[in-house]
């Protein structure tokens, strides 16, 4: 074979001086390679209530939720890391199958309730979808127990989408007024743990959805940034899809992402109506539309970094210092997304 000619080989070794060069800056700022993903799981998805034994009591007895934990915390690091001064929170986890939710009350400062004219547009809009085995005794759980309704009742996706073909939901909310769904997927659609025999009704949590102003900036954060794959697309409209969001006209363009482990992130962009309101400028953590999704990281300082270089909109100053016994994790910290929803990034 003949030698390549002298400018493909001055052209090549240029290419992997700079690659080089890249991997010493990345490994001298304390960042992870580009190509490695920054988050190694989705832990939990968390949300402030108003009134925590009370929230504990409806996850539990109507969605069958277990607590694992139940902490009080309070402290300068803990006000660092949330963005909230002079807190006080009380911190529940429960667990439903393989996935977790973290409930927070603020004991101090009460933050404001969650605007009664939020509608499923709304950019402050997020929810977390229960999979369950049967859509119509689930329904009747949630008729018994009197929740509120948010969609107009349960909705079959119909089949000339063929990406959500058969998927049957219902929107509905909790005491505080965050938007719940529950989920059944058809035989061919899910992962297949969610149809495993079983005599368990509500089964785990497939994903959380967030709604998203434009898809492609909320990838350049999600996908780009912190490296979770897209694993699913969709565009859903039609009067079943209006039913389901409650909102008149409604088509979406739905994107999901995955992590190697936990529940999804689902992005939601209205493409009409594009009257959807933005998140308050000065929502706060103690703030009852407020939810953070927990993602695992390998190092939180490297994390923090690496989204600074992304010019991310940081809560907490920093990659703070927990104290042992605290929150479950050593490090962590809160971005927020194009659209104003947070993200904490802990490591353990």
């Amino acid at each position: 074979m003949a030698p390549a000619p002298p400018h493909r080989r001055i052209a090549t070794a240029v290419l992997i001086l700079w690659a080089l060069l890249a991997l010493a800056l990345e490994v001298a700022w304390g960042q992870p390679p580009l190509h490695q993903p920054l988050v190694a799981a989705v832990d939990a998805v968390g949300m402030t209530v108003s009134d925590i034994d009370r929230a504990v009591e409806f996850y539990a007895r109507i969605l069958t939720f277990e607590k694992v934990s139940d902490v009080e915390v309070a402290g300068s690091d803990y006000e660092h890391l949330q963005g909230v001064f002079g807190l006080r929170m009380r911190v529940v986890r429960m667990k439903l199958g393989d996935e977790s939710i973290e409930l927070t009350e603020y004991l101090a400062p009460k933050g404001r309730p969650i605007p009664l004219d939020s509608r499923s547009n709304d950019r402050w809009f997020q929810h977390i979808a229960i999979i369950v085995a049967d859509m119509d005794r689930a329904y009747r759980v949630l008729r018994q127990h009197k929740v509120q309704h948010a969609s107009s009742g349960p909705q079959r996706l119909p089949d000339w989408n063929k990406n959500a073909a058969g998927i049957r939901a219902f929107y509905f909310k909790d005491p505080d007024g965050h938007a719940l769904e529950i989920l059944q997927f058809p035989p061919d659609k899910g992962d297949s743990k969610w149809h495993r025999p079983t005599d368990k009704l509500f089964l785990g949590i497939d994903h959380t959805a967030i709604v998203a102003a434009d898809t492609d900036a909320s990838l350049k954060f999600y996908r780009d940034l912190l490296g979770l794959k897209v694993v699913g697309e969709s565009e859903n409209y039609g009067t079943e899809q209006e039913h389901l969001n409650n909102v008149f006209a409604a088509r979406l363009r739905i994107t999901t992402l995955r992590a190697a482990a936990g529940p999804g992130i689902e992005l939601l962009e209205y493409l009409a109506p594009r009257d959807g309101r933005p998140m308050p400028a000065d929502a706060r953590a103690n703030d009852l539309i407020h939810w953070q999704t927990r993602l695992i990281v390998r190092d939180a300082e490297a994390a923090a970094a690496r989204l600074r270089g992304g010019r991310s909109a940081f809560v907490s100053p920093g990659a703070v210092t927990i104290p042992e016994g605290g929150l479950g994790f050593t490090k962590g910290l809160l971005v927020r997304d194009p659209d104003g929803h947070v993200i904490q990034l802990t490591d353990k």
